[in-house]
């Protein structure tokens, strides 16, 4: 296996959009998934990109991808990395492709000066758990993730 990571560019929307399909069939979330290609494209390539992404090719096939944007810790007065996504393909897991997608985004964390790597995984999937522990990470059990969309942001929205 001869895995080179890349970044991701306007071609890559197809890929990106199937990897993110992908993953939320993994998720067992599949009936989340919403987005418009054309507007997942212009959000992620145009003229004020809210995201960008990482493709991991083994020799040219695309085998994963890490989707990532940054955030800000007032705390440290510094930017951080937040994934959103990251996955590989069933038959490339185990041989090292997440970590090198991983290992990426920390070197990009530092070379931007960012305090911190962060993302979430769901409760249930042990292996992503125990991949991610063995890496150095660290849960953040003493905080709960909040969210507000569909009708209740809107009325959020209205109510001020």
């Amino acid at each position: 296996m001869t895995v080179s990571i890349r970044v991701a560019g306007p071609a890559d929307l197809p890929l990106i959009a199937r990897f993110i399909r992908d993953l939320a069939e993994y998720e067992k979330l599949a009936h989340e998934v919403r987005f418009d290609e054309a507007k997942l494209g212009e959000r992620l390539f145009g003229s004020r990109p809210y995201a960008e992404v990482l493709i991991a090719e083994d020799d040219g096939t695309p085998v994963g991808f890490a989707l990532f944007f940054h955030n800000f810790s007032t705390f440290e007065g510094r930017p951080g990395v937040y994934l959103e996504d990251l996955f590989v393909v069933p038959e490339a897991r185990g041989k090292g492709v997440g970590k090198m997608l991983l290992s990426r985004l920390a070197a990009l964390a530092i070379e931007r000066d960012c305090a911190r790597l962060e993302w979430s995984v769901l409760d249930w999937n042990t292996p992503a758990i125990d991949f991610y522990r063995s890496l150095g990470a660290r849960p953040m059990d003493e905080w709960t993730v909040n969210r507000v969309d569909g009708d209740a942001l809107k009325t959020l929205a209205a109510s001020g």
